[in-house]
């Protein structure tokens, strides 16, 4: 966008006047867009705080109920909030595995509850089955090393 034009006065006293209220103008801008940075920084830092406690919330309410919970965080919230892995188990095999939220090809806005239907155990699908995933819990690591055998 095109800086706005102002009009130069003829007179001296008129000219100078401008400048300085040009001057003030544009400190009180910079004023402004610094200020509107660090709100905003502010604003992001609790917006990952708030994510972080919610999936802490949730990870007590998984151990203590032992089945998903419905409200879950979204994905979204939970890779925000530094909670990126799932731990789950197949239902069948009870082998313990790792899901990486951040790279799952569902929305960003899917409750990580509603992935238990959805996630498979590969050894039994090697096998030909089919069973779904209990979710455990949402870690900050991985816990399960993959074994690509």
């Amino acid at each position: 966008m095109a800086p706005k034009y102002h009009p130069t006065p003829l007179s001296g006293g008129d000219r100078k006047a401008l400048a300085k209220e040009l001057s003030k103008a544009r400190a009180m801008a910079n004023i402004l867009a610094t200020q509107s940075a660090e709100m905003r920084a502010k604003g992001e830092a609790m917006i990952q705080q708030a994510d972080r406690l919610l999936c802490e919330s949730w990870n007590e309410r998984m151990w203590s109920d032992g089945e998903p919970i419905d409200p879950s965080p979204t994905i979204d919230q939970a890779v925000n909030g530094g909670f990126p892995w799932l731990e789950i188990r197949c239902a069948r095999c009870k082998t313990p595995s790792d899901v990486d939220l951040a790279a799952m090809k569902h929305p960003p806005t899917t409750f990580v509850h509603d992935l238990a239907g959805r996630l498979r155990c590969r050894k039994c699908a090697k096998a030909g089955r089919r069973p779904s995933a209990t979710l455990l819990q949402l870690t900050w690591q991985p816990r399960h090393p993959r074994n690509e055998s």
